[in-house]
């Protein structure tokens, strides 16, 4: 009865159902990564970055920095896998998951750094330094390839904290002794080696780590030195610095920037370094090295270490450079600032 009731109602009202309408959302970073990635490529600033047309469909994680004048260099950027409208895993940004796809972004060039290493060198072909006829490379130069490349190690590892004058009086000490190969110093006394390389730095610890890298050179690699430079940091008291020294120099194998002290210091005065992402100084040598290694042409790797060290020497000092005879001072972010000496506080007197 009730049916019947509600079929006679609807036939004479003439009620119609409308079908209801589909109300579609806004589209979202969230409900469409793909069309939030293509936004995000179309609206980017040109001259930013340039990405090849196989890197489509990725996530490209970036920092973005203030534009400022000079000139840029492009360097190689990995790119994240993105999963098909799903947000990027944690672990994808942890460990650092890639993919074969590539994209550069651009580094900031030090401005005149052409001009800047051209005066360098315009100064340093005037006036001779000790590292020019005393640095670790001229160890051995008399001897065959097997054994010069030992006594470059030595030097390398002698040479810390060291100066030139001393490390090359030691060496010479050792060559005339004839205990500048592998098989001489594992089979001398300790005492002995202490006495010859006296008075460099740490002579002490410097001899025993001498007799080690002896006995590892004899029983791995027939009295040679490693080919490789994870295998030349793995040698007692051989760090980062002589490695890619011995590295270049022993094999010929130019796989970084030999960076010390005057490396250091001089490219930080420069301005030509910084820590990563950031405008602050380098804080050590081995960031140093990394940050010039991201710019610095790579046939410039091997010279530049005599070319700074030895203006290190003679201009650019640790203490007090000389910057009034230094013909880049105009170029140079640092000129007179360190030259002024600083006079010692007077001495409080006892009543």
């Amino acid at each position: 009865m009730s049916f019947q009731l509600l079929r006679n109602f609807t036939a004479s009202s003439h009620v119609s159902f409308i079908s209801p309408k589909i109300i579609k959302m806004p589209i979202t970073r969230l409900s469409s990564p793909k069309r939030e990635l293509n936004a995000s490529v179309e609206s980017r600033s040109p001259g930013t970055e340039s990405v090849s047309d196989d890197c489509a469909g990725k996530l490209r994680v970036f920092v973005r920095k203030k534009r400022s004048q000079g000139a840029v260099k492009e360097v190689k950027v990995d790119v994240v896998d993105q999963k098909p409208y799903n947000l990027p895993e944690i672990e994808d940004f942890a460990y650092g998951k890639v993919n074969n796809c590539m994209h550069t972004t651009q580094v900031q060039l030090p401005l005149n750094w052409e001009k800047v290493l051209e005066g360098i060198r315009n100064m340093r072909s005037s006036e001779d330094a000790p590292v020019d006829s005393m640095g670790c490379e001229k160890a051995g130069s008399s001897l065959p390839p097997k054994e010069r490349r030992f006594a470059v190690l030595i030097s390398s590892l002698l040479s810390s904290q060291t100066k030139d004058n001393v490390t090359h009086g030691a060496i010479t000490r050792l060559l005339q002794s004839n205990l500048l190969t592998a098989e001489a110093i594992n089979d001398a006394d300790e005492d002995t080696i202490k006495g010859l390389i006296y008075p460099v730095g740490f002579y002490s610890r410097k001899a025993t780590n001498m007799k080690k890298i002896a006995k590892i050179c004899l029983s791995k690699y027939d009295g040679d030195i490693p080919t490789t430079l994870e295998e030349l940091l793995q040698l007692p008291g051989i760090g980062p610095k002589m490695a890619h020294l011995v590295m270049n120099v022993g094999w010929d194998n130019v796989q970084g920037i030999c960076v010390d002290t005057h490396v250091h210091r001089i490219c930080n005065r420069l301005g030509w370094v910084s820590r990563p992402g950031t405008k602050q100084k380098t804080s050590t040598p081995e960031q140093t090295r990394e940050s010039l290694q991201l710019w610095l042409p790579k046939d410039e790797w091997v010279p530049i270490n005599p070319l700074l060290v030895g203006f290190g020497q003679t201009i650019c000092t640790p203490l007090r450079p000389h910057c009034d005879v230094c013909t880049i001072k105009n170029l140079c972010p640092s000129a007179f600032k360190e030259t002024q000496r600083t006079s010692p506080k007077p001495k409080r007197k006892r009543k």
